[in-house]
Parts: C-alpha cells; structure tokens; sequence
C-alpha cells in the first residue's frame, strides 16, 4: 500500500471513530494525532534503516509539535487512532496491531527493572482492535488480546485474553463478548 493511500485510508479511520470530524480536510490538517502517526512511520523506517539519530530526532520534533511521543522503535499496525492524543507514550518495544485506539494520557511503558538487556521486551503488546481509555496505563511486557477495552484510567500490569474488559488500579479482566465491547464503545447500533 503506497504513502498517499495509508494517508486516505488513517482519515477515513478518523472520521469513523470521531463524529465531530466534518471533513476528510479538517482531519488531514488539524488532528495532531494523525500527524504524530504519520511522523512516526517516517522515523520507523529511519530506525529500521539504521538512521537512529535522525529518527530519534523527528520523533522529539514530532512530540514537540503533537504533545505525543512515539518511539520510532515501537511496531504499530494499520489505522492507529489516537483521538484527543496530549501525553500519550508509546515506547520502543511497544508492538500494536490494527486498528488500536488511544485516548488522551495514554501511557504504553516499560516497568523499571534492574539488568533489563539492551533490545529486551519491555513494552506492552496490544492485539487488534483494542481500544484504551484516557489516562490509562500499560506497563511491562504484558500481551493485551484482540478486541479488548481497557477503561480510564486503569493501570494494566498482567496479560489479558482477547475479548476483555479492563478496569481499576490495579485493572482486573473481565471477559465479555465482542457485541458487548461494541455497544460500549457505540460501534454496534440496535435497530429497537
């Protein structure tokens, strides 16, 4: 998939999930949290080619910009949204699948420990379709499963299974079924 098709197709994402978009214009030139996405595919490829400094440095220039940080290290899928993006972290070993969606406050971080490797997984692992509430926290190396909700402000340290809802400090899992996870983020519509 070419450069200007990725662009149309993270627009059309945006104004699937955020109703206030008004057009493919609007969201092209004014949400930071597409820019922040598309300055980090730039420096990804930068840092898997071995330009480190450089996509070190369009990163920093990025979170100047965007208030958002994205290691250029990090492996994020396709249609990554982050909706009302300020503060949102995601570090290097970060790994996310498609459609993933952040909101604001979002921290995808590492735990401090003593003796972690160089190149170690240290960052969370979100599967598809996995939607994180604002000011939520995931720390450590700890694998999110597909179609999971992680609600505000919850703090994840331990795995979850696909299908799962996440909440609390420290978050407990709560299985549920994908109809469920869809009525709460309002992508299932009932004809009642």
């Amino acid at each position: 998939m070419g450069v200007f098709s990725r662009i149309r197709e993270d627009v059309a994402n945006a104004r699937v999930h955020d109703p206030a978009a008004r057009s493919n214009s609007e969201v092209f030139l004014a949400y930071s949290g597409l820019h922040a996405v598309w300055s980090y595919r730039i420096a990804h490829r930068w840092w898997v080619g071995g330009l480190r400094l450089p996509a070190r440095m369009l990163s920093q220039f990025a979170r100047f910009l965007t208030g958002i940080e994205i290691h250029p290290g990090a492996t994020i899928g396709r249609r990554l949204f982050i909706d009302h993006g300020m503060g949102v972290v995601i570090g290097e070993t970060a790994e996310l699948g498609d459609d993933v969606m952040l909101y604001h406050g979002v921290t995808l971080g590492g735990k401090s420990r003593h003796g972690v490797q160089r190149g170690a997984k240290r960052h969370p692992t979100l599967g598809d379709g996995v939607t994180v509430g604002a000011g939520a926290k995931i720390l450590g190396p700890v694998t999110i499963g597909a179609w999971s909700t992680i609600g505000a402000n919850a703090v994840v340290t331990k795995d979850a299974p696909a299908k799962s809802l996440l909440l609390g400090i420290p978050a407990t899992v709560r299985p549920v079924s994908v109809d469920t996870i869809e009525a709460a983020r309002g992508l299932h519509y009932s004809e009642d």
